[in-house]
């Protein structure tokens, strides 16, 4: 992958940048344009903004970030989404983690291909 291993995602929408107001840089998680990801993570991305419906149980579920590795918030302030790993025969490790309400109109979007191990601010 072209990006390393993980990268952020945050929304394409330039109102939500301004309303994020001076925390944007997000120190430590660098940020990584949707296009440079794998195509299944816009698939994902956009199935996000429709607000479903989505492939897995698991997807929109509260992620609690045990890791710490995104900006804290209130628990229910992010959920976590499936990016579909061609050839995995499970989730595999690909995720997009939105925070946000509601869910459908995410205030920034993170993307992890290891597992929550690292993130990175997904940037239009």
């Amino acid at each position: 992958m072209s990006v390393g291993l993980a990268a952020v995602l945050a929304l394409p929408l330039a109102q939500t940048a301004a309303a994020r107001g001076p925390d944007t840089a997000l120190p430590g998680l660098p940020p990584v344009a949707l296009s440079t990801l794998p195509k299944e993570a816009g698939t994902t991305h956009a199935l996000i903004l429709k607000g479903g419906p989505f492939p897995y149980d698991k997807d929109g579920t509260v992620f609690f970030n045990r890791e710490r590795l995104l900006p804290s918030a209130p628990r229910g302030h992010y959920r976590e989404y499936t990016v579909r790993t061609p050839g995995a025969k499970n989730r595999g490790a690909r995720r997009i983690v939105c925070g946000g309400k509601p869910p459908s109109q995410p205030e920034v979007c993170f993307y992890t291909a290891d597992h929550y191990a690292s993130f990175s601010r997904i940037v239009p």
